[in-house]
């Protein structure tokens, strides 16, 4: 599931690729996702920005977050995080930072305040981290991601930066002091922002909205296994 960037409002739907609904691939001995995966709200990484930390332009989209903890939540479950940390993935030859985060209600919140802690308190947990990024997409035919820092984690503080960066470039978006092409940036939050509407208009745009059918029955090859030697 994604956040619809070019639709207004922004819905969260199933992403569609060649037509066909779209499942993460199970990469032996990943099932799935291994981490809660979501998003920042009010992050943009440009496409027209250079990051100079990994010498490339962002990739479109909010900042992915990686949430460890114990809890499985809810599709569109918006939730309170501590960052601990980030890797710097670059998927196609753009930046696509992953935030490492700790869900503020989990049991085990307090044991975690920096990426150290989750190396300690979670042996191995990092490394399948950067393994699952770095091989999700080969069974779609395309090669393996790259890593800036050589797939190494930067800590809670970096982290931050990363975030009020994509922080600032998201209001230039919202304020349209920068071009974001074809994304849609209807809000309902940002008073100053042209493209801010009434809650009458986005009812409207809610109900205008065709009504949900039946689901799609799941593939069965959704529970395939992928396996291939790691390079």
């Amino acid at each position: 599931f994604q956040i619809s960037t070019k639709e207004p409002l922004n819905p969260i739907k199933q992403d569609v690729k060649k037509g066909k609904l779209r499942f993460v691939a199970n990469v032996f001995p990943h099932k799935g996702y291994i981490w809660n995966y979501g998003a920042i709200p009010q992050t943009w990484e440009d496409p027209g920005h250079k990051d100079e930390n990994t010498g490339c332009c962002g990739d479109n989209d909010p900042i992915d977050v990686c949430e460890i903890g114990s809890k499985v939540c809810s599709r569109g479950e918006v939730i309170k995080v501590k960052v601990l940390g980030t890797l710097a993935l670059i998927d196609e030859g753009e930046t696509d930072w992953k935030v490492i985060a700790i869900n503020v209600e989990d049991p085990e919140a307090d044991s975690y305040n920096d990426i150290e802690d989750v190396r300690r308190l979670k042996p191995g947990y990092l490394e399948a981290t950067v393994d699952w990024f770095r091989r999700y997409k080969v069974p779609d035919g395309k090669p393996e991601n790259q890593f800036a820092f050589n797939g190494d984690f930067k800590g809670k503080d970096f982290a931050l930066d990363v975030i009020k960066g994509t922080h600032e470039h998201w209001k230039a978006l919202i304020t349209k002091k920068t071009d974001g092409g074809g994304i849609n940036c209807t809000n309902l939050t940002v008073s100053d922002s042209p493209f801010c509407c009434s809650q009458d208009c986005a009812k409207a745009t809610v109900e205008a909205a065709p009504p949900c059918k039946a689901a799609s029955p799941i593939p069965p090859e959704v529970d395939k296994w992928f396996y291939y030697q790691k390079n």
